[in-house]
């Protein structure tokens, strides 16, 4: 389960978090604007996120909330999480590098969501690479190693770093007003 779709974790936590609407989740979750666009629909489909629509003195808006099913798969999968970390840790304790290796290459895809839920201790992760003479990025995407600005230029992730972090969405790629309708059937529209 949480193999295949590692990241639909960091979108439930990100929309529990407050960020409800998809420019927001974006920017929080620095994944792909079409990624995100996948797993929203997914996530939709499988009734843990819904588009509510809220009435403001500006008329209605739509958010993206969580449902009961969806808060319960969010502390499911939290759960593994810090299970598999705590597996981790206890790995890397034993002082066994092939199998603390073995276990990082297995969980791969899940190591991002760990870090991006507070799961993962950065320094012990840190510590952990060392041990193994590995670099961070080598189990991290970069997009997740500069989130903090620490190893950049001090820039608090403002865009300009890279330009590959998807920071073209400021309309004309097709979210937004109905761009060119090749983004599936996910209203990208509020």
């Amino acid at each position: 389960m949480d193999q295949e779709e590692p990241n639909d974790v960091m979108v439930l936590s990100a929309i529990s978090q407050g960020a409800k609407k998809f420019d927001k989740i974006l920017k929080k979750t620095k994944l792909d604007g079409q990624e995100l666009n996948t797993l929203l629909e997914r996530l939709e489909e499988k009734g843990l996120v819904t588009l509510v629509e809220k009435k403001g003195w500006l008329g209605t808006k739509k958010e993206l909330v969580l449902t009961d099913k969806g808060v319960k798969e969010l502390e499911a999968r939290r759960f593994e999480l810090e299970q598999n970390w705590n597996q981790m840790v206890s790995i890397w304790k034993s002082g066994d590098k092939q199998k603390l290796q073995q276990h990082m290459e297995e969980h791969k895809s899940i190591l991002p969501s760990m870090m991006f839920m507070g799961i993962m201790d950065m320094m012990m992760f840190s510590t952990m690479m060392g041990f193994m003479g590995m670099a961070m990025t080598s189990f991290m995407p970069d997009q997740y190693m500069d989130s903090g600005g620490h190893d950049m230029s001090g820039g608090q992730d403002t865009g300009g770093h890279d330009g590959s972090s998807g920071q073209d969405f400021s309309g004309g790629s097709g979210f937004g007003d109905g761009g060119p309708g090749d983004m599936g059937g996910f209203d990208v529209n509020f």
